[in-house]
This record gives structure tokens, C-alpha cells and sequence, in this order.
């Protein structure tokens, strides 16, 4: 099989950050050394052997072709651009591509006994700091349920387990996909973004970029997450589009130069039908 190697290196990475796993995770599961996935990562070994791509293939629960075979098939049918000159868009996740926590906070008030402001109140008080990876999950945990006099909780599978897709929005993400190159930006806690894949409740596509918050080590509307993802989409800035529900997001994107559309998830047919009239392909 022929495989595109200096691509496949930030394939893989994006694969493995998809996937939620860390390189020594990753290596562990495909019992391969941290020394040759670093290197394959970075570019340093240009030609691994097939067996160790089916390694890792496999330890990613992926196809070897979803996870390397149709890479330049994709590049060349993604090259299209809008008629406002867009080449990439970047879909945000909450709010967007899955409805919001409000079912998780719904559960978690009536497990733990704790009025429902109450709840809310106390996750935002730590969900920057999660986000941004600044603090672990599991010390986010224990901090919510001190903070609501509880012994112990997994807001992770309170969170996966009360997922609800919007399923216009993932039907235009995969749409996109086929005509431009497609990304994900979204503040969001280690490890969820992987879960998420794996359990079907996001498209699991060859995405062009990742941008996970707790990975890049800032939140939106931060600078250094759209200089991060500007460096992963390698288009310049006018050449971005950000589709998002949080209006601050989307005005600090704006200000370096990217198209922006506000999706709002209580009308989400009405989004959906005004952003595949902006995701129209120049003629």
C-alpha cells in the first residue's frame, strides 16, 4: 500500500489525539517503543513497516485504510473553496455538533442530591481549568464532589452517557467533509473527545485538524488555541471558517481574519440551512 510519509506522521498523531490516548497509552496498546512512535510522529522514520502501522491501526480501533489508505484521495477531493474564498472549516463540538451538559446536570442534581444551580454552579467554577488541562480529570472530579459534599463521581460518564447528538449538524459536518477540508475546535475535558468517536457520538472521519483544548493547553476565545489551529489548517486566516454557538468565540476568531457563523441549537435545521448556503463551492 502506498502511503503518503510525511503526511503520515500527523496523521497518526491526530489519530492517537482523537482517540484520547497519550503516546505512552498508544505505545502500550500496540506494544511498540516510545522511541519509534516519537520518531514516526515527528517525521524522523519516513518508511515504517507495515506491521507497525497495523499495530497501531489496531490499538487506535481503526482500519489501516481508514487510518493511512485514503489520504490522498482525500486531499484531492477537498480542494474546493467557498465563493467567499473559504478552504476550511472548523466545527465546535458542544453546543454544535452535540446538544449542551444540560441532561449530564439533570442526572448528576438528582444522584447527588444537590439543587441543580447548585451543580451548574460548581462545574463552571472548575471547567476552564479541566478544559485548558491545567488540572486532571480525576482532580476535577474529586473537586466537584467536595464541593457538593459527596464522596465520589465520574462526571465523564455522566457526560457520555447523556450525549445527544444533533444530528443536522453531524450530517453537514460529514457533507463538508466530502468538499473541503474539515476540523474540530473545541474546549473540552481530556479524554472525551476520544470517547465520544469511539461510542459513534461524533462522525469519525479523517478530520484535517484536532484542536482539543485540554491538548493545546488554552481555551476559546484565547489566542493561542486559533494560532494552533490556524498552524494545523496551513490555509491562511481569510481562508478559515469557524462554525460555533458561542458568540465571544466566534468575534475573537473574527478579529484574525476568519469567517464566522453562529450555530444556534434551538433552531438547528435554520443553522444548518444557512451554513450549507455559505458552504456553496465557487463556481
Amino acid at each position: 500500500m502506498a502511503m503518503d510519509e510525511r503526511g503520515l506522521g500527523k496523521r497518526l498523531q491526530d489519530a492517537r489525539l482523537a482517540a484520547g490516548l497519550t503516546q505512552q497509552q498508544l505505545c502500550a496498546a500496540a506494544n511498540l517503543s516510545f522511541s519509534t512512535l516519537t520518531k514516526i510522529e515527528r517525521g524522523a522514520i519516513k518508511s515504517p513497516s507495515i506491521f507497525t502501522i497495523e499495530a497501531i491501526a489496531e490499538a487506535l480501533k481503526l482500519s489501516l485504510d481508514e487510518l493511512v489508505g485514503n489520504a490522498n484521495s482525500q486531499a484531492n477531493r477537498r480542494l474546493k473553496t467557498t465563493k467567499t474564498g473559504v478552504s476550511f472549516v472548523y466545527f465546535d463540538v458542544n453546543g454544535c455538533l452535540v446538544y449542551f451538559y444540560q441532561r449530564a446536570f439533570d442526572k448528576l442534581a438528582l444522584m447527588s442530591g444537590a439543587h441543580l444551580e447548585t451543580v451548574e454552579s460548581a462545574f463552571w467554577h472548575y471547567n476552564d481549568q479541566v478544559c485548558r488541562g491545567e488540572i486532571s480529570l480525576d482532580d476535577f472530579n474529586l473537586k466537584l464532589a467536595d464541593r457538593l459534599g459527596i464522596d465520589g463521581l465520574r462526571w465523564q460518564d455522566y457526560y457520555l452517557e447523556n450525549v445527544e447528538p444533533i444530528q443536522e449538524m453531524q450530517d453537514l459536518l460529514k457533507w463538508t467533509a466530502q468538499n473541503y477540508k474539515v476540523g474540530l475546535l473545541t474546549n473540552i475535558m481530556p479524554g472525551l473527545l476520544g470517547s465520544m468517536m469511539r461510542n459513534n457520538q461524533l462522525p469519525n472521519l479523517a478530520y484535517d485538524a484536532i484542536i482539543d483544548s485540554s491538548s493545546v493547553g488554552a481555551i476559546k476565545p484565547e489566542l493561542k488555541i486559533y494560532k494552533e489551529a490556524e498552524a494545523q489548517a496551513k490555509v491562511r486566516p481569510d481562508q478559515i471558517l469557524l462554525i460555533d454557538d458561542d458568540r465571544i468565540n466566534l468575534m475573537a476568531s473574527e478579529r484574525l481574519g476568519w469567517h464566522v457563523l453562529w450555530f444556534d441549537d434551538s433552531h438547528p435545521k435554520d443553522s444548518v440551512e444557512r451554513a450549507r448556503q455559505a458552504l456553496e463551492p465557487s463556481s
